[in-house]
């Protein structure tokens, strides 16, 4: 579904209230499920939630922006139920989104994340492996309690993911990737597991499968908006805020969407751009050399294509939205978070 209304912001933000509702919600369900598993994970599994640091110590830390958990909980409200009959959907989601980040950062070599050392670099390949692994396990099992439907749009979810995943890992070896191609991936990669929260949010608590499937589609769109800004973010984000080094998505000549818009341009900016990304992998660029590139990806517009696309996969998760007939207050709550995901610095 598609709109050519612009999105524009929304005024207001989700209440500290319901900010700490859905957190403690949250927080309690997933401490409950995390606290099965076998006592050889635990430890690397607290750190992973930023519940402790690598000694084991308690820390003041959160597991993450939590935005697939809220968006379950606020849709189950929008759909007219309560955000508590959610919290076995928000706590499944919430597991197989970190399932995905610990085998993602093994797959890239990502060493940081959320400012500090990933899984795999402080732990080891294994552990991360085997807690990921862990992780899916009981997704699966939360999520069965409720029921067949249930399950099978969460196993729909991983597969897109995985396919997502699978892509991804090609188009770096792909010398002709394309954009369409590339949407595709970004679409599975973050987009399906959005999109699962958010209907099974509305299940749960009784909609319909067509308004479930509207409120699954705004998730879906909405995920891509987000992964669209975070590819923005890959590259000109900054490294207090979003934990990762400073040009991170250009140290391992990511092809992200940025890049192949500007790849795509046909400027001059693009040849440069396109030389230096082919220059052989054993030759690292330099301080110099990143930032030049980051300056020949804006200058042949892959920045201005990826926000533009941004801003309209937003539009469209909004028109999802409004067919789906939320609640006025949940969907206030939903129209302010989708906002604060696609405006941020990290």
């Amino acid at each position: 579904m598609t709109t050519t209304k612009d999105p524009s912001p929304v005024s207001g933000t989700i209440g500290p209230e319901s900010i700490g509702e859905l957190r403690s919600l949250t927080l309690s369900g997933l401490k409950a499920v995390v606290g099965r598993l076998p006592a050889s994970l635990q430890h690397v599994a607290k750190y992973q939630f930023g519940w402790t640091d690598e000694k084991g110590r308690p820390t003041q830390g959160f597991p993450g922006k939590l935005v697939r958990p809220a968006l379950a909980l606020l849709c189950a409200r929008a759909a007219g139920g309560r955000a508590e009959a959610a919290v076995p959907a928000a706590v499944a989601v919430e597991l197989v989104h970190n399932f995905s980040v610990l085998h993602d950062d093994v797959m890239d070599g990502d060493v940081m994340r959320r400012h500090r050392r990933t899984v795999w670099a402080a732990f080891g390949t294994g552990n991360a492996v085997l807690l990921g692994d862990a992780l899916l396990a009981l997704a699966f099992q939360t999520v069965s309690n409720l029921g067949r439907a249930s399950a099978t749009v969460l196993s729909d979810a991983l597969l897109d993911m995985v396919h997502g995943q699978a892509m991804d890992l090609a188009l770096e070896k792909d010398t002709t990737p394309t954009l369409s191609k590339s949407l595709i991936t970004a679409a599975g990669k973050t987009g399906a597991l959005l999109r699962s929260a958010c209907r099974l949010g509305a299940l749960i608590v009784g909609a319909d499968e067509t308004r479930a499937a509207l409120f699954g589609e705004f998730g879906e769109h909405l995920g891509l908006a987000f992964q669209l800004t975070d590819d923005v973010l890959g590259i000109w984000g900054d490294p207090q805020t979003t934990g990762k080094p400073v040009h991170s998505d250009l140290q391992s000549r990511k092809k992200s969407l940025p890049v192949l818009a500007a790849l795509a341009s046909g400027t001059p900016a693009s040849e440069r751009l396109a030389l230096l990304y082919g220059r052989d992998t054993a030759l690292p660029f330099g301080p110099d050399e990143y930032v030049e590139l980051a300056a020949l990806i804006e200058e042949a517009g892959g920045r201005s294509w990826t926000e533009r696309r941004a801003h309209q996969a937003y539009a469209d998760a909004l028109a999802a939205l409004e067919h789906a007939r939320p609640e006025p207050r949940a969907a206030a709550d939903l129209l302010a978070l989708a906002d604060a995901l696609i405006h941020r610095n990290h």
